[in-house]
């Protein structure tokens, strides 16, 4: 028969309140939280969730709507975001939007129903109308990656326009004057490596051609149609840049079924340092997000606000990343 509150009073002579209040998240004194303790332990009483989130109005559960669950950058955060969350006691109900934005909504809906306690988001888009209905229900949210054109929201995210911009003066200084980019247009992320792509390429005074610019989706498939159409290219560039994870793969693809090489043909520089990075040939130039580092803040700051502790206007926090050196980049000079 499964233990109950009564055999832990019996246990350890504790009033029921005492106890009470301490399986609901409470302060006792600590010679009483190590008594309960221990008799939870001994007598291996479960504590009832859907009870305790009645009296408490919280299910310790957080939940997480990602873009893409296939996306292997989406797959590592999530690692990151569940070992953080269950560090603090929570459980983590993930909706996988499948880059749709109308099952987004429906996930978000979903996630209101089973009372989640806050939030994070990998969002498929720029516009943020859809979690106006976590507003009005009082569920905080925090944006993890992504964030929007038309809404403030608490986000952490790196400096991705800063990130690229440094990738490609790294082939700027390696002598490369014709380089491309292959990224993506349809989110903030994306849209913010482009960015940096330009602002390098305009500090040096170099062109860039319209061919030279493959914008699309952060996909695998983009990223091998994009590096195919490249090297087809009569006037063909001689440093690529791969702006994210997925498409880096896409990329590396087509660059082998070409015939060609890296970086004796085409030099390359990617973004981040995920398990397949590290069997590629040549040993790839990266830029690496600290995305465990990422994951611990967005959850901090979730549960700021889910404990009350913050209330103040939306904050974002945006961290640097680092270059990981590697043997894909070739000197022209």
């Amino acid at each position: 028969m499964a233990a109950t509150i009564r055999d832990i009073k019996k246990r350890t002579g504790l009033s029921l309140a005492t106890i009470s209040k301490y399986l609901n998240g409470g302060n006792v004194l600590p010679e009483n939280r190590i008594l309960i303790e221990e008799a939870i332990n001994e007598l291996h009483y479960e504590v009832n969730e859907l009870a305790r989130g009645l009296v408490t109005h919280k299910t310790k559960t957080i939940g997480v709507l990602v873009y893409d669950i296939q996306c292997l950058f989406v797959g590592s955060m999530l690692h990151y975001l569940g070992m953080e969350l269950h560090k603090k006691g929570y459980g983590m109900l993930i909706c996988d939007s499948c880059n749709d934005e109308k099952l987004q909504k429906e996930n978000l809906q979903f996630l209101l129903s089973r009372k989640v306690d806050g939030i994070l988001v990998f969002a498929v888009g720029m516009h943020g109308k859809f979690l106006h209905a976590a507003k009005k229900a009082n569920v905080p949210v925090v944006l993890v990656d992504r964030s929007f054109q038309d809404e403030e929201y608490d986000c952490v995210e790196v400096d991705n326009r800063t990130a690229i911009y440094r990738a490609t003066n790294k082939l700027i200084e390696n002598h490369h004057k014709k380089i491309a980019v292959i990224a993506s247009n349809i989110e903030y992320t994306g849209r913010e490596r482009v960015k940096g792509y330009s602002d390098a390429m305009n500090q040096a005074g170099l062109e860039i051609p319209k061919e030279y610019c493959k914008l699309g989706g952060h996909s695998f498939e983009h990223g091998y149609r994009g590096m195919k159409e490249l090297l087809e290219l009569e006037d063909r560039p001689t440093g690529v840049i791969l702006g994210n994870y997925n498409t880096m793969l896409g990329g590396i693809m087509a660059l082998n079924e070409s015939g060609l090489s890296c970086p004796q043909d085409v030099s390359l520089i990617g973004v981040d340092n995920l398990p397949m990075t590290q069997v590629l040939r040549p040993k790839l130039w990266l830029i690496v997000q600290p995305m465990e580092t990422m994951c611990e803040k967005a959850v901090a700051m979730l549960l700021e606000r889910v404990n009350g502790e913050q209330n103040g206007m939306p904050v974002k926090i945006s961290f640097s990343t680092s270059v990981r050196e590697g043997d894909s980049i070739r000197d022209l000079g």
